[in-house]
C-alpha cells in the first residue's frame, strides 16, 4: 500500500503560515542581530513552492537573507530528509548558531533541530526559553525547560542549534519597510534533489481521526429546568459545592 494515499489531504482554501515555535526562533535570531550589529541572519526553510512566503515573512521581520530548500508538495516529509536537506545546504556556511521551533505545529516531531545538530557536529539545547551570547561571541548561555517546572542553565560553546520552546519572547510584526525589501529580494532557491540527503526511515502507515471518547448531552425543557439539571450534574462530578 502507498502509504501517501494515507495521508492527510488538505483543502483548497487552506491557509499556510509560519509555525508559531518558528516565529520566535527567528525573533530569537534577530535579538541576537540587535546584540551584536554585525552579524548577518539568514532564513531556511524546506518545502513547496508556498514556502517562499514564509520565507519572506521572515525577512519582513528582519532577516537578512532568504534560502529555500524546494521540494515537491510531499504529503510526508520525515525530520531526517528535513534535517540532512538542511545539513547538506549549510555544512559549508559556518554559521556560529542556529536557531529553531522546538516543533512543527502539524508533526510535533521535535527531531530536526536535534538531528541537524548531530549532522553538523555541534552541541545543541532543546526546548529554550531563555538564550545570551556572551560578550566574546565564544559561547551562548541559556536556560531550558524540564520536568517539574524546574530549569536547566547550560553554556554551550559556539556553533551551537537551539530550538526555542513558546514564550520566549514575543515575535515582533513585519515592519513595512522590511516587508517593501522582502518583496522585492531575491530569495536563493534550491532543489532539494541536487543535495546529498539521507534516506527515509520512517513512512505513514495509517491515519484516522480521533475516537470520541463521550457522547454529549442536550438539557432540555424550561430555562429554569435546564438551570437545575445543569446543577445537579455539576455537584454529582463535584465540579461544585454548596
Amino acid at each position: 500500500m502507498d502509504h501517501y494515499e494515507e495521508w492527510i489531504r488538505s483543502a483548497a482554501l487552506s491557509l499556510f503560515r509560519m509555525n508559531r515555535f518558528d516565529e520566535c526562533a527567528v525573533e530569537e535570531g534577530l535579538r541576537v542581530k540587535e546584540s551584536f550589529p554585525e552579524s548577518k541572519v539568514d532564513a531556511i526553510s524546506v518545502g513547496p513552492p508556498r514556502c517562499e512566503a514564509v520565507i519572506r515573512r521572515a525577512m519582513g521581520m528582519g532577516a537578512d537573507r532568504g534560502i529555500h530548500i524546494l521540494g515537491d508538495d510531499e504529503p510526508f516529509l520525515p525530520p531526517l530528509v528535513t534535517a540532512s536537506r538542511i545539513a547538506a545546504r549549510t555544512v559549508s556556511e559556518q554559521y556560529d548558531l542556529f536557531f529553531a521551533g522546538v516543533m512543527s505545529e502539524d508533526g510535533m516531531n521535535g527531531q530536526v533541530g536535534p538531528m541537524l545538530a548531530e549532522m553538523l557536529g555541534i552541541p545543541c539545547a532543546t526546548s529554550v526559553v531563555c538564550t545570551r551570547v556572551t560578550d566574546d561571541r565564544k559561547a551562548v548561555q541559556v536556560e531550558r525547560e524540564i520536568e517539574g517546572g524546574y530549569r536547566d542553565a547550560l553554556e554551550m560553546a559556539l556553533p551551537a542549534m537551539i530550538t526555542v520552546q513558546s514564550g520566549i519572547n514575543q515575535p515582533r510584526y513585519p515592519s513595512l519597510s522590511h516587508m517593501l525589501r522582502a518583496k522585492k529580494a531575491a530569495i536563493e532557491t534550491i532543489s532539494s534533489d541536487s543535495l546529498p540527503q539521507a534516506a527515509p526511515r520512517d513512512a505513514v502507515t495509517r491515519t484516522e481521526p480521533p475516537q470520541r471518547r463521550r457522547s454529549g448531552r442536550v438539557l432540555e425543557g424550561t430555562p429554569a429546568d435546564k438551570a437545575r439539571e445543569l446543577i445537579g450534574i455539576l455537584r454529582e462530578r463535584t465540579l461544585v459545592r454548596w
